[in-house]
């Protein structure tokens, strides 16, 4: 019965009766399972990677048809072509698999070719998954039915860009081979480049067709004029191993350099055979090399000593073979899945492709579409197993999961590794698999590790990446052609150089640099006026400047354009106005307090007797009397420069004393110390005391043709460009100042420090007023991340350590002694607001004291208004409102009854007192009776 069933089925499925979706439970019975499953495989026979890749994919092929687990039977059979590395060959392969019945393909090898066929594997549903298409353009929405079963040049581009980042590289070029695979690897890394504030500065194309040696010579002689000297080789191992030969030749393989090949120098090592490999590590000394890493596991093991039993070291196994092995069995799982699913091998005509060739000779009907491709494809990104390569799982991008590279060094004829790159941790010394284990990744730089590295030339210091270009020319250095303050900067008549501080400090810098920079000083200016600097370091961003020497202030517009040097002298914008002498006079006692100073201290005299003379009133007996007594001793009690005869009794009266005798002290010593300095040390006056007087005025302010103080002033504080007045120089800055503002001219100066300072060396009548309201310094412009703007800055820093910088401060800007007389300028009066906290101390003790004076009276007034009402319970008095303030203002008049132990007291010191006169009287009666016996006598 089950017999006639199959033949019944077989004969419906040979007339066409059964659709292409058969239900999934009859699609998993024993007779929908294939015996055979055909896959294509395209890529280049005899190439580096071929030669491994077709080994490892027959071994694969071998290994799943032997394991029962995977296919359950069914035989898996791959079709090997030779693209011969051509477009045109890969796609007429490729046509040919889509007239078989091929369900996927494996390949290209090459990313030229994958460009070239993967329209027609979009066209016919046919899945492509290739082990060594690295191009990071292929990954795109534009080819949905491929795969890279291997890593994206995308990471590894990313993988050199760190590289030269931890090593303060800047400027890098690049080789590489001009087609798709090598200007989209270079595109990739000029991308992550310049997220890390580094740049591609050569890009040197080498053709993809044949090419001779001589072809190669006349590109690196063009790369060895450049300044950068980090190169990275992109190309294909026929062509990049032509370029070390040759740069060997060249000399480019000497100290200095510094070498970064892709994974192709890697694949041509790991694969070649050892003399041949020796060959290939004599011209690459030195070169750090990039290697797709793969953990190291038991499988690769046992894999590794298949290998060498079957190639018998003749070939070496590199990780695209490795990869090659992984995607057979990727292949393996996914159609198996597919099988499992119900999923039908099938295959039909492209109805819009035989519409377009019905009137065409061209033979393309026999193409046809493979149903089942969408499902599977579907299951080959959910596919997650563990492979010789590791993991093999897509994240939804479709790349592999986990990239990671090794970074080896050629050191003698083997490989030596420095360290690893993922996209999970950045440089390390521990491998990827490790570090996944340890939870978050630190990737902060003291974290990116590498090991030491023996670079061309053998040596172990890590090259600076860069030298001024032996193509010979001279770097434009830019120098502002000053009118004033020229000896700052200016032009030697009769010759094409310059000369002043900035340019002896430039030079000095220069010479302290451990190569050699040819300059040359270009003027900026007409001359009638001093240049715009924001004009100057613009030309800067245009190239027309290679960098600008000058007295160039760092502020924060220019440094969002250019790199600075570290500042070589100290600048601020600073106030100078004209300031006059002042006479001391019959008055000058009054000067050390302000207006408001005065007036609060006499109202807290006042105020201080009030107080203690409230507490002392009914306790002491000198603070009694008739009013016009009283009266005095408030005014006693009020003085600042007299001990008080008086002496206080209560515990609050002497507490709010003693914190007022505090305050007297402190006012007495600094009224003391300022009216010493007024009478002993000449004063200057001005009426402006800073920035904070010229913006809240309406007077005109001079600044500097050129400085940056005017956009300070208009941009920064908001003064009004009409209050602005451009002046040329020192001799401007004098008359505007004599004229003042009421004659035309200005009220002060705004400009930086080191003018004004030589300015005022031959202006006696003008001061700085208040401090420097901006810091910044001078410094030397280049563009952005120039390598020689570091240099200089550690030059410019031995200077200063040395002292080289102060001598030459003082050659050129020598102070005469008329900015350093005797005479200063009037410090400010004693005001308040330094004093409020001593008298809002006294206050709140004036004010806890009354208080506490306040409740006892009021005490003793419930006191007294209890004992006035008679016991029937009406007053006794009257009880009207006069009478209650008449008792209470006789509380506080009357004087306080003193206590058991201050009677006990007054008593001792009145019977001492009596004592005294009785014995005083005594001894004068007793003398004058012996004055009279003497007169007897």
């Amino acid at each position: 019965m089950g017999l006639c069933w199959n033949v019944l089925l077989l004969l419906a499925l040979h007339l066409g009766i059964l659709s292409n979706g058969l239900s999934a439970s009859a699609s998993s019975s024993s007779f929908s399972r294939p015996k055979v499953v055909n896959v294509g495989a395209i890529f280049t026979l005899d190439s580096t990677i071929g030669r491994v890749a077709k080994i490892a994919i027959e071994e694969a092929v071998n290994d799943v048809n032997s394991n029962s687990s995977v296919l359950n039977g069914t035989k898996l059979v791959v079709d090997i072509r030779n693209s011969n590395c051509s477009g045109f060959l890969g796609l007429v392969e490729a046509l040919r698999f889509m007239e078989t019945d091929v369900m996927a393909v494996i390949g290209p090898q090459s990313s030229v070719v994958a460009h070239t066929i993967l329209h027609v594997a979009n066209e016919l549903q046919t899945p492509f998954l290739s082990f060594a298409a690295t191009d990071p353009t292929l990954s795109s929405l534009q080819f949905p039915y491929f795969l890279r079963t291997t890593q994206s040049d995308l990471h590894q581009m990313t993988a050199i860009a760190e590289l030269v980042d931890h090593y303060n590289w800047k400027d890098v070029i690049v080789i590489f081979i001009d087609d798709d695979y090598g200007r989209n690897g270079l595109s990739s890394l000029d991308d992550a480049l310049s997220s890390r504030r580094c740049r591609v500065s050569y890009k040197a194309g080498v053709p993809p067709g044949d090419i001779t040696r001589s072809d190669i010579m006349d590109i690196l002689v063009k790369v060895a004029l450049m300044e950068s000297r980090v190169i990275v080789l992109h190309a294909y191992p026929h062509v990049g191993s032509v370029v070390f030969d040759v740069a060997h030749y060249l000399g480019m393989m000497d100290e200095g350099y510094v070498w970064i090949a892709t994974d192709w120098l890697s694949s041509v090592l790991d694969s070649s055979p050892p003399h041949f490999s020796e060959a290939i590590t004599a011209s690459t000394q030195g070169v750090l090399v990039l290697r797709q890493h793969t953990p190291d596991s038991e499988k690769k093991r046992e894999f590794l000593t298949r290998w060498n039993k079957l190639t018998k070291g003749s070939l070496g196994l590199s990780t695209y073979a490795l990869y090659a092995y992984d995607t057979v069995w990727l292949l393996a799982h996914a159609i198996d899945s597919f099988i499992n699913q119900g999923g039908i091998i099938s295959f039909s005509n492209d109805s819009s492709l035989l519409n377009s060739l019905q009137e065409s000779n061209l033979n393309l009907a026999a193409m046809s579409i493979f149903d089942g491709g969408p499902l599977l494809m579907k299951n080959i990104l959910e596919s997650d197993f563990v492979g010789l390569t590791g993991p093999v799982k897509f994240t939804p991008e479709k790349s592999l999961v986990f990239p990671s590279y090794e970074i080896v060094n050629i050191i003698g004829t083997g490989l030596h590794r420095v360290g690893y790159w993922s996209n999970y941790s950045g440089l390390s010394v521990v491998a990827p698999e490790i570090l996944y284990s340890q939870g978050p990744p630190n990737r902060s730089s003291a974290n990116q590790l590498l090991n030491g590295v023996v670079w061309p030339g053998e040596t172990t210091r890590a090259p600076r990446g860069w030298v001024f270009p032996n193509n010979g020319k001279q770097l434009k250095i830019g120098v502002p052609r000053r009118v004033s303050y020229r000896e700052f900067v200016s032009q030697v008549s009769g010759a094409n150089t310059s000369k002043g501080f900035c340019i002896d400090v430039f030079t000095s810098a220069v010479n302290l640099l451990p190569y050699a920079v040819p300059y040359q000083f270009v003027p900026f200016g007409n001359g009638v006026e001093n240049p715009s600097y924001d004009e100057l370091v613009k030309l800067i961003t245009t190239g027309y400047f290679d960098g600008v020497v000058g007295d160039i202030a760092i502020v924060t517009n220019r440094t969002k354009v250019v790199d600075f040097t570290q500042p070589y002298a100290a600048s601020g914008l600073v106030v100078v106005a004209p300031v006059k002498k002042l006479n001391t006079g019959a008055w000058a006692f009054l000067r050390p307090f302000s207006r408001q100073m005065w007036g609060v201290s006499a109202a807290f005299f006042v105020f201080i007797g009030i107080v203690v003379w409230t507490l002392e009133h009914r306790t002491n007996d000198e603070f009694r009397g008739p009013p016009k007594q009283q009266l005095i001793t408030i005014l006693c009690l009020s003085t600042l420069f007299f001990a008080h005869r008086e002496t206080t009794v209560s515990t609050l009266g002497r507490l709010v004393l003693i914190i007022w005798l505090f305050v007297v002290l402190i006012i007495n010593s600094s009224y003391t110390a300022s009216l010493t300095s007024i009478l002993t040390v000449q004063q200057l006056y001005s009426p402006i005391k800073g920035i904070e007087t010229l913006r809240e005025g309406n007077d005109p302010i001079g600044f500097q043709v050129g400085s940056f103080a005017e956009h300070y002033l208009r941009e920064g504080i908001g003064i009004p460009q009409s209050r602005l007045v451009p002046l040329g120089g020192p001799e401007a800055y004098a008359e505007a100042l004599q004229l003042g503002p009421e004659k035309g001219g200005v009220a002060a100066v705004v400009d930086e420090r080191p003018y004004i300072e030589l300015f005022l060396a031959s202006q006696c009548k003008f001061r700085i007023i208040g401090q420097e309201f901006t810091k910044s310094g001078w410094g030397f412009a280049f563009p952005r991340d120039s390598p020689l703007a570091i240099d200089l800055s550690t030059a410019i820093l031995t200077l200063s350590e040395n002292g080289d910088l102060q001598r030459i401060h003082d050659k050129w800007l020598t102070m005469s002694t008329c900015s350093s007389d005797n005479t200063e300028l009037e410090s400010d009066r004693l005001h308040l607001k330094s004093f409020w906290g001593l008298y809002l101390l006294c206050g709140i003790a004036c004010f806890i004291a009354l208080l506490i004076y306040v409740f006892q009276i009021f005490h003793r007034f419930r006191h007294a208004a209890t004992e006035d009402y008679s016991p029937d319970g009406g007053p006794s008095g009257g009880g009207s409102r006069s009478k209650r303030l008449q008792t209470l203002l006789s509380l506080i008049d009357e004087k306080k009854d003193l206590s058991k132990r201050d009677r006990k007291r007054r008593k001792i010191e009145k019977e001492n007192d009596l004592e005294m006169d009785s014995k005083r009287i005594h001894s004068q009666v007793c003398s004058s009776e012996n004055n009279s016996f003497n007169l007897r006598s």
